[in-house]
C-alpha cells in the first residue's frame, strides 16, 4: 500500500479516537445544564474529570500528523479556517477554564456562570467540528496558488449546519450513555431518558443529512457504487446505532457505549471513503483540490513519519487505556472533586 494512502489512514485514525473520546466529553457538557441541582452537575463535571484533557491529545496529535504528512492540507485549511479555528480555539480554553474555575467559589451565580459557559462551549465546538467536515464534503473555492478564496460566511451553508448539528446530537447520545455508565440512582434513571431523546435527535438529523448528502453531493457515494461491497460499512453503522437502545434496556451500559462508538467510527469511515482521493476539494475547480497524492509530503518524509507513529502511538493507546482503566466505576464526590 502506497505511503500517502496509509497517512490518509492514520489521521482518520487518529481524528477518529479523538471524535470517540473527546465526543462523550462535549456530549456531557451538552447535556450539563438538563441536570438541576449543584450535586448533580458536580457529578457531570467528574465524570469526564480525569479524563477530558487527556483525550484532546488525539486532536494535538492529528494535527501534527496532518501538518508532516499533508502540508499543503494543513496550510490551505489552516489558513482558509482562520476565523473558524480561532473560535474553535476559543471555546477549547474557554471550556477548560470553565471545568476548573466553576468550584472555585460557592456562590449560586459564579457557578451557574461557569456551567452556562462549560456547555455553550461544548456544543459550540461539537457543531464547529461538524461545520467543517460539512465544507470538506461540499468542497470550497480554492485557487490555483492552492490558498482559499472564500469567506468564513461562505462556510456557514446550510448543509454544513446541518452537519454541524448532526454531530452535536451524535455527541449527546454518545455523552448521555457515558453518563449512565458513570452514574447512579436518580441521575442515572435522568440519564437513560437522555439517551432515548438523544438517540431520536441523532436518527432524525443523520437521515435528513444523508437524504440530503445523496441527493446534492452524489460524488459521495461514488466509491459504494464502484465497490457495492461497502455498503457493509453502512449497514454495520445502522447495526450500531440500533444495538444502543436495546443494551441500554437490558442495563448494559458498556456495550452501549461500544456501539455508539462503533457508530462513530463507521460514520468517519463512510466519510472518508466518500471523499477519497480529496482531501480538500476544491469548487467550483476541482482541479484545485488537494488530494492524497498532490498535497502529500516526499516519500522519505513520510517514510520517517510513519517509523516515528510506530514507536508513539503504542504510547498514546497505552496512556488513553490506563487513564480510563484507573478511573472505571461510578462517580464519587471527595474533597478533590470539581
Amino acid at each position: 500500500m502506497e505511503l500517502n494512502i496509509i497517512w490518509f489512514g492514520l489521521i482518520g485514525v487518529l481524528l477518529t479516537g479523538y471524535a470517540i473520546l473527546d465526543g462523550f466529553d462535549l456530549g456531557v457538557g451538552a447535556l450539563h445544564l438538563l441536570t438541576k441541582t449543584d450535586e448533580e452537575r458536580r457529578i457531570t463535571l467528574n465524570s469526564i474529570g480525569p479524563v477530558w484533557d487527556g483525550n484532546e491529545v488525539w486532536l494535538v496529535t492529528g494535527g501534527g500528523a496532518l501538518f508532516a504528512a499533508f502540508p499543503d492540507v494543513y496550510a490551505t485549511v489552516f489558513s482558509g479556517f482562520y476565523t473558524a479555528f480561532m473560535l474553535l480555539l476559543f471555546m477549547l480554553i474557554f471550556r477548560a477554564v470553565a471545568i476548573e474555575f466553576r468550584s472555585k467559589q460557592e456562590s449560586p451565580r459564579w457557578r451557574s456562570a461557569w456551567d452556562k459557559a462549560f456547555s455553550i462551549s461544548s456544543i459550540v465546538i461539537a457543531l464547529l467540528m461538524g461545520t467543517a467536515l460539512g465544507n470538506i464534503i461540499t468542497g470550497i473555492p480554492l485557487g490555483h496558488d492552492k490558498e482559499f478564496a472564500g469567506t468564513f460566511i461562505g462556510l456557514l451553508n446550510p448543509y454544513s449546519l446541518l452537519i454541524g448539528i448532526t454531530t452535536v446530537a451524535l455527541f449527546m447520545m454518545h455523552g448521555a450513555i457515558y453518563l449512565v455508565m458513570k452514574t447512579e440512582g436518580a441521575l442515572q434513571e435522568q440519564a437513560r431518558s437522555w439517551v432515548n431523546n438523544t438517540i431520536i435527535f441523532f436518527v432524525i438529523c443523520f437521515v435528513t443529512a444523508t437524504m440530503t448528502t445523496l441527493i446534492y453531493y452524489p460524488s459521495m457515494a461514488a466509491h459504494f457504487k464502484e465497490y457495492p461491497y461497502l455498503f457493509l460499512i453502512a449497514i454495520l453503522n445502522m447495526l450500531a446505532i440500533a444495538n444502543i437502545p436495546r443494551e441500554i434496556h437490558k442495563g448494559r451500559e458498556f456495550r452501549a457505549f461500544l456501539s455508539s462508538a462503533s457508530s462513530i467510527a463507521l460514520l468517519l469511515v463512510l466519510f472518508a471513503i466518500g471523499i477519497f482521493p480529496n482531501i480538500v476539494a476544491s469548487v467550483p475547480n476541482p482541479e484545485n483540490s488537494l488530494t492524497v497524492y498532490n498535497a502529500a509530503s516526499s516519500q522519505k518524509t513520510l517514510m520517517v513519519m510513519l517509523i516515528i507513529a510506530i514507536i508513539g502511538m503504542p504510547f498514546v493507546v497505552a496512556y488513553t487505556y490506563i487513564i480510563h482503566k484507573v478511573y472505571k466505576g461510578k462517580v464519587k464526590l471527595d474533597e478533590t472533586s470539581y
